[in-house]
C-alpha cells in the first residue's frame, strides 16, 4: 500500500515537506533537466500527513516557474461567509414568502366566512319573503320604529314647506327694499308728490327690517328641524337598520341550527352542531345588543323631539304673529327670547339661503 501511495505522490509534482509546506524548486540552467525533475516524499512525512489530514482552514496554490515558486493562500473562511450570506438572505425571503402566503390565507378565510354568511342571509331572506320560514319579531319595538319612520317623513315634508315660504318671504323683502329705494328716488325727484313718495318709502323700509327680523327667526326654525331630521333621527334610523340585519342574520343561524338539529347525530353531524351553535350564540348577543341600543335611542330621540319642537313652534308662532301685527318690539323681543342673533346690514356675506 505504501509502494502504491509513493508511486502515485511521485506523479502529482506537488512538493510537500515535513511541515507542510512546499519545497524550493533547485535551480537548474538545464530546461530538460527542469522538465524531469522528479520530487521524493519521505514515508514517515506521509503518514504524518494522513494521520493528521489537510488543513481545511486553508488551500496552497503553488505556481512554479522557472525562478523559483510563487505561493497564494485562500482563507475559506471567506467561502464559508458568503454561504452564511447566501443562507440568510434565502431565509428573509422564504420569511416574507411565508408572510405573504399567510396574509392571502387569511384575505380567503375572510372571504368564505362573508360568502356563507351572505348565502345564509339571502336564503332567510327569500324565505321570509314567501311565508315559509319565520322570523324575530318584537312588536312594540317595530311599532316604535313604523311611527318613528311616519314622523320623519312628515317632518320632512314641514321642513321642505319651511324653506319655500322662507325662500318666498326672502324674495317679498328683496322687492320690498327696491321698491323702497325707488320710492325714495322719487321723492326727490317729484316735488308735487314728495310726502306721497315720501312716506312710502319709509313704510316699506320698515317692512324691510321687520321682514329680515322675520327671516332671522324662521331660518332658525328651518335649522333645528334640518338637524332634527337629518342627523338625530337619521342617526336613529341607522341604528335600526343595523339592528334589523342583525335580526335577519340571527334568524338565518337561528334557522340552519334547527335544521341541524332535524338531522342524524353521529360524529360529523356534532361536530357541525356544536359550531352552528357558537355561531347562533354570537349573533344572538348582537341582535340583542343592538335591541338594546335602539330602544335607548328611540326613547331618548322622543324626549329630544318634544324639546326641540316646543322650542321651536313657540319661535315660529310668535314671530309670525309679531310679523303680521306690525308689532316691531315683539318681535325683536322673540329674537332675544330664542338668542338669535341677526347680521348687521350691509354685511357682505352670503345669503342663509345659499349657507343651506
Amino acid at each position: 500500500m505504501t509502494d502504491s501511495i509513493m508511486s502515485k505522490a511521485a506523479t502529482m509534482e506537488i512538493p510537500i515537506n515535513s511541515n507542510g509546506d512546499t519545497g524550493t524548486l533547485p535551480e537548474d540552467d538545464s530546461l530538460e533537466q527542469a522538465a524531469h525533475l522528479q520530487w521524493s516524499l519521505d514515508e514517515q512525512d506521509l503518514q504524518q500527513v494522513m494521520v493528521s489530514g489537510p488543513n481545511l482552514n486553508e488551500t496552497s496554490i503553488v505556481s512554479g516557474g522557472y525562478g523559483g515558486t510563487a505561493e497564494g493562500i485562500i482563507s475559506t473562511s471567506s467561502i464559508k461567509g458568503s454561504n452564511m450570506h447566501h443562507s440568510s438572505s434565502s431565509s428573509s425571503s422564504m420569511t416574507a414568502e411565508e408572510a405573504s402566503r399567510g396574509v392571502a390565507v387569511e384575505k380567503i378565510e375572510t372571504v368564505k366566512k362573508w360568502g356563507l354568511n351572505t348565502y345564509k342571509c339571502t336564503k332567510q331572506m327569500i324565505s321570509e319573503r314567501f311565508g315559509r320560514g319565520s322570523r324575530t319579531v318584537d312588536l312594540e319595538l317595530e311599532a316604535q320604529i313604523e311611527v318613528l319612520r311616519d314622523t320623519k317623513k312628515k317632518y320632512e315634508n314641514v321642513l321642505r314647506l319651511a324653506r319655500a315660504l322662507t325662500n318666498h318671504f326672502y324674495n317679498m323683502v328683496q322687492t320690498q327694499h327696491a321698491l323702497g329705494d325707488t320710492f325714495a328716488d322719487l321723492s326727490q325727484k317729484s316735488p308735487e308728490l314728495r310726502d306721497e313718495f315720501g312716506y312710502n318709502a319709509e313704510t316699506q323700509k320698515l317692512l324691510c327690517k321687520n321682514g329680515e327680523t322675520l327671516l332671522g327667526a324662521v331660518n332658525f326654525f328651518v335649522s333645528s328641524i334640518n338637524t332634527l331630521v337629518n342627523k338625530t333621527m337619521e342617526d336613529s334610523l341607522m341604528t335600526i337598520k343595523m339592528y334589523e340585519g342583525a335580526r335577519l342574520e340571527f334568524d338565518a343561524y337561528r334557522s340552519d341550527l334547527e335544521e341541524l338539529s332535524l338531522g342524524p347525530k353521529d360524529a360529523v353531524a356534532m361536530a357541525r352542531i356544536d359550531a352552528a351553535q357558537q355561531q347562533y350564540q354570537v349573533q344572538k348577543d348582537k341582535y340583542e345588543r343592538l335591541r338594546s341600543d335602539v330602544i335607548i335611542k328611540l326613547k331618548f330621540l322622543e324626549e329630544n323631539k318634544v324639546k326641540v319642537m316646543h322650542k321651536q313652534l313657540l319661535l315660529f308662532h310668535n314671530a309670525i304673529s309679531a310679523y303680521f301685527a306690525g308689532n316691531q318690539q315683539q318681535l325683536e323681543q322673540t329674537l332675544k327670547q330664542f338668542n338669535i342673533k341677526l347680521r348687521p346690514p350691509g354685511a357682505d356675506k352670503p345669503s342663509w339661503l345659499e349657507e343651506q
